[in-house]
């Protein structure tokens, strides 16, 4: 049974940073193309940032500069770093990954910035 585990979401300040990871179980993270999406309240979920099997890297405009996405296989780990926070980055953040098996998703975890 593939679980990924987000953690890492929090309350912080305008321009302040934040940590997600996603630990993954039950999945090789190393054989899907693991992402971060997000929801904020009454929008559609939306792509982040995805790091691919063979190392390439996405992210939506909107993050690009600010945003980190990297993994750690050996670990079965995901984790996305989070720069120069706006209040409209405040959404749940959800981790998903994407194999020939399947598409899986995490619980999420809620970021919300705000002064």
């Amino acid at each position: 049974q593939v679980q990924l585990l987000e953690s890492g979401g929090d309350l912080v300040q305008p321009g302040g940073s934040l940590r997600l990871s996603c630990a993954a179980s039950g999945i090789a993270s190393s054989l899907a193309a693991m992402s971060w999406y997000r929801q904020a309240p009454g929008k559609e979920r939306e792509l982040v940032a995805q790091s691919g099997p063979i190392g390439n890297l996405n992210y939506a405009d909107s993050v690009k500069g600010r945003f980190t996405i990297s993994r750690d296989n050996a670990k079965n780990m995901v984790f996305l770093q989070m720069n120069s926070l706006k209040p409209e980055n405040t959404a749940v953040y959800y981790c998903n990954a994407l194999n020939r098996k399947g598409n899986y998703w995490g619980q999420g975890t809620q970021v919300t910035v705000s002064s």
